[in-house]
């Protein structure tokens, strides 16, 4: 097994399609540290605060309370990936966060990764692009390597990954976008350029990486603006299509509020053409992906 396997091999709690991305996280924050500092410990206490962050911002909303303890202790479980020293000595005190501090333990990537990372410069990239595609929407990649510290300029997309994801349709944006009729269903934004549209995706609803199909059903068309806000739990939809805004939002300047406050209540655009947004991949992303409540 190589190590692209092995991370993507790591065990994490799965339930219906429910996301549990706590491990995946935790190693992107050790390999953005690799990057910039090399291999050394990485103590508890200091990074605590990092990555509740980073479960914060892209974990799913039911773990909006819930700590980082836990991967920092069962990561050491994987296949030589992790491993934990305390001043007693090798070896984890536990998940609970007070023993974590007070036995003052340190993580650092198992010797025999970071070992293969010196020798090939071209893992690091290869190994955190897997991390990325098989746990996020494609859109929260920059955001998680400027929280995590990571340049993946040039990095390549492991064949690995594509194995097991749902198998790409390249048709799906053309389909999704013309359905549509070349508008974002949320504003109606429909520039194009040279008339060809521009600023316009096809966003999925519920996520590639956790069974979502390339099909019309799981599509929206929407601005760049509203695809990434969509995907970052701001937006959402209600069984019936209409908009919700998470009440967790707030903006200062009025355009922020006509572009984003505004849209609660208002029902998403309908396709010209094709199936509506499936109730069940709305009901996914309203677990999984939206920051309730509402507002």
């Amino acid at each position: 097994m190589d190590w692209v396997e092995r991370v993507l091999a790591i065990r994490q709690w799965s339930h219906h399609g429910e996301r549990a991305p706590h491990k995946p996280l935790l190693l992107l924050y050790a390999l953005g540290r690799y990057q910039r500092e090399g291999a050394g410990s990485i103590p508890y206490s200091a990074a605590e605060e990092p990555l509740n962050r980073l479960l914060r911002e892209f974990g799913p909303p039911r773990h909006a309370r819930s700590t980082m303890a836990y991967p920092f202790h069962y990561l050491t479980s994987d296949d030589r990936l992790w491993q934990v020293d305390t001043d007693d000595g090798p070896g984890s005190p536990g998940p609970r966060v007070g023993l974590l501090r007070s036995a003052h333990a340190r993580g650092r990537l198992h010797p025999e990764l970071a070992a293969a990372l010196d020798a090939d410069p071209g893992l690091l990239g290869r190994l955190a692009r897997a991390l990325l595609d098989a746990n996020f929407a494609p859109t929260l990649h920059a955001d998680i390597c400027l929280e995590t510290g990571l340049d993946l300029a040039g990095a390549e997309l492991p064949a690995a990954v594509e194995s097991r994801l749902p198998p790409r349709d390249p048709a799906f944006r053309e389909r999704v976008l013309d359905a549509y009729g070349y508008r974002c269903a949320f504003c109606d934004y429909d520039g194009l350029l040279a008339e060809v549209p521009v600023g316009l995706d096809a966003a999925h609803v519920r996520w590639r990486s956790y069974d979502g199909p390339d099909d019309p059903d799981n599509g929206l068309c929407l601005c760049a603006l509203h695809h990434r806000l969509l995907d970052r739990g701001v937006l959402g939809l209600t069984p019936d299509r209409t908009i919700t805004v998470s009440g967790r939002f707030s903006a200062r300047a009025p355009v922020a509020s006509l572009l984003v406050l505004d849209l609660s209540g208002r029902p998403a655009r309908a396709p010209r053409s094709g199936p509506r947004v499936r109730p069940d991949h709305i009901t996914w992303h309203t677990a999984q992906v939206f920051r309730a409540p509402a507002a």
